[in-house]
């Protein structure tokens, strides 16, 4: 058979670098990677260097469950995608006191309290407080300041928010059962630091302190915080 002679020969390309054109091509395609042996996620390189902007008023974070394991998740902000730990419970529309349920439902930023031992003054627009050794927060549906803040003696029952772990180093309050205060409906649903691995938190949402930082220098007081199942 004859070949056509107008052809232009296609030069023949070393296998060093046939290899690197398609490791580039892999890492542009990749997306979130959900590695389900080892529990942790993979988040793009593009996603990793994308700075968070600043979200308009009425803009809104979603926090979703994610399939199969309802204790961990992901928060969408703008098109940033961080991974976070919920609930050892899921996401529960009936949340109650002590189920371990991370509530469902459209929550607002309240103010932002930091460990100043060990952090320096967050950048936020939300209301700052520090945290001081006496500082807790009440979870006796019976008492007058259920899921308030109040100053802790030695001897009172309550979720001391001067830890040890660094659970606590910095945390955002949320208006969850704020107007009104409903006993029995849950209290100190914060959204914080997370344990290593995002092991289940007690209803909270947790990220890693680098993300929770990043999120809390772009949100404002009329930022929707909206948990789905």
């Amino acid at each position: 058979m004859n070949m056509p002679t107008n052809l232009v020969p296609i030069p023949a390309m070393a296998p060093n670098r046939v290899a690197a054109i398609l490791l580039r091509r892999r890492a542009r395609s990749r997306t979130c990677k959900d590695t389900r042996a080892s529990g942790s996620w993979e988040i793009s390189h593009r996603q990793a260097r994308y700075r968070m902007p600043r979200l308009s008023p009425g803009g809104s974070i979603r926090v979703n469950p994610r399939p199969g394991r309802r204790s961990q998740g992901l928060m969408r902000a703008g098109l940033r995608v961080v991974p976070v730990a919920l609930g050892r419970g899921g996401v529960k529309a009936n949340k109650r006191e002590g189920d371990g349920g991370t509530p469902r439902g459209q929550f607002l930023p309240v103010r932002v309290w930091w460990r100043a031992d060990r952090l320096p003054r967050p950048q936020t627009s939300l209301p700052l407080r520090r945290i001081g050794r006496a500082d807790a927060w009440c979870e006796d549906p019976a008492n007058r300041r259920y899921n308030q803040a109040f100053e802790r003696s030695a001897s009172e029952p309550g979720d001391r928010l001067w830890r040890d772990d660094g659970l606590y180093d910095l945390l955002i309050e949320i208006d969850h059962n704020t107007k009104p205060r409903v006993a029995n409906r849950g209290s100190a649903v914060f959204i914080h630091v997370a344990r290593p691995g995002f092991a289940p938190t007690a209803g909270c949402v947790a990220l890693r302190l680098r993300d929770l930082q990043m999120l809390i220098s772009r949100i404002t007081s009329k930022t929707r915080i909206k948990i789905h199942r």
